[in-house]
């Protein structure tokens, strides 16, 4: 047995741990005994006092330890320097993600095994998230070890104010290596262009998880008059232009990414069919329906309504009644693409909230896809929560 501290899993609290999931909740631990500081290494061991799995400790956080290794390894700069190589060798060598000039998400916290840690790159530029106390106090190793995966002329750190209070964690934005761009920098998806906002804009930039759900919705765009709710920079909406849509009026409430979203549609040769307003997506969609507006296409894509399981039940009853709105807006034969970032959310729960909203709305739905996250945010089946983005495509009638 190792000399580090040590928690003690309370008996019939060991099965998630055990079974490989990342975090240890405080309510599992029955004691600690070695007087950890936070951010320190820790063995967990079980009931019987056996090993389980090593971590690192935080009593600031109901996420009591983060675990990496199953195994008595060392938990040092070069243990993640190889789980970052790993990670970006799947994006480089198997998923094919190394376009220069394109952006793609290289580190997926939980889902590479780096519970905590987030990288993704847009061209030359790195976009980095701390979600964790411990590793954000390893953050000069970590990065490092980023620009040596992947040589970068700048890496900018974005922070979470939610994740920040939830782990104790004291983080500002800011340039962390090299330089970045006064301007938004352009990365390429496909046949499109985009502007992404290094400095400001939400989560690291851009919504890089929809990628693949864009070129689904695309493929019933033409044609139709689309409403892009929740349109951030334009992402759907620019992509449903580019594919035939007719018409496209993209709703956000935030000034900047709503001028950002202008000038993608400007970039990309579709500014002439795409209006823009600025309001909030429910009471937007309420007006529309009163005043007998329907559209032939509807793209719901909110912000995250649940980040704890506390908020579950308050998330679900906000899906049925977004997507009740939007269904009465839509058009007979109409397409309803409806989202859920909320990782608390379960995709079963997801599709119960839209069913109730079709009756709801007094509207037949069919389901024709189911989406979730591009591959390079990969699910880690010992971490249900990891697989948190769900897309269904629907016909409504």
């Amino acid at each position: 047995m190792s000399d580090l501290a040590r928690v003690l899993l309370a008996p019939g609290r060991d099965g998630p741990v055990r079974g490989g999931h990342p975090w240890l909740f405080s309510g599992a631990v029955a004691s600690v005994t070695g007087d950890p500081e936070d951010g320190d290494e820790v063995d967990v061991v079980g009931a019987d006092g056996s090993f389980v799995a090593r971590g690192l400790y935080n009593a600031l956080s109901q996420i009591r330890v983060r675990l990496y290794a199953w195994e008595p390894v060392a938990l040092d700069d070069a243990f993640f320097a190889r789980r970052i190589a790993d990670a970006v060798r799947l994006r480089t060598d198997s998923l094919g993600l190394d376009d220069a000039d394109g952006a793609c998400r290289l580190v997926f916290s939980e889902g590479d095994g780096l519970s905590g840690f987030t990288v993704d790159r847009y061209g030359p530029w790195l976009s980095v998230q701390l979600t964790s106390l411990a590793l954000a106090r390893r953050r000069d190793a970590l990065v490092d070890a980023a620009c040596a995966a992947v040589p970068c002329a700048g890496v900018v750190l974005r922070t979470e104010k939610g994740v920040l209070q939830e782990e104790g964690l004291e983080l500002r934005d800011g340039v962390l290596r090299g330089t970045l761009p006064e301007e938004p920098v352009t990365v390429r998806e496909g046949a499109l262009v985009f502007e992404v906002d290094l400095r400001t804009g939400q989560k690291t930039g851009f919504y890089l998880d929809q990628r693949e759900n864009r070129a689904r919705a695309a493929a019933y765009a033409r044609g139709r008059t689309v409403a892009d709710v929740c349109c951030y920079t334009g992402g759907f909406g620019v992509a449903l232009a580019a594919a035939g849509a007719e018409r496209v009026v993209g709703v956000d409430t935030s000034r900047p990414a709503l001028a950002l979203a202008g000038r993608n549609a400007d970039r990309n040769g579709v500014a002439g069919r795409m209006d823009f307003v600025r309001a909030d997506a429910f009471g937007w969609l309420e007006a529309e329906g009163a005043a007998g507006r329907r559209y032939g296409m509807i793209v719901l894509d909110p912000p995250r309504f649940a980040r704890t399981r506390r908020g579950v039940r308050q998330a679900i009853r906000a899906y049925e009644r977004l997507n009740a709105l939007a269904l009465r807006c839509l058009e007979a034969d109409g397409i309803l693409v409806t989202c859920s970032c909320s990782g608390r959310v379960p995709a079963e729960g997801f599709t119960r909230a839209v069913a109730a909203a079709a009756v709801a709305a007094g509207r037949r739905v069919q389901i024709l896809e189911r989406g979730g996250q591009a591959p390079d945010h990969p699910v880690a089946t010992a971490c249900p929560e990891s697989e948190y983005l769900k897309c269904l495509v629907c016909r409504v009638t």
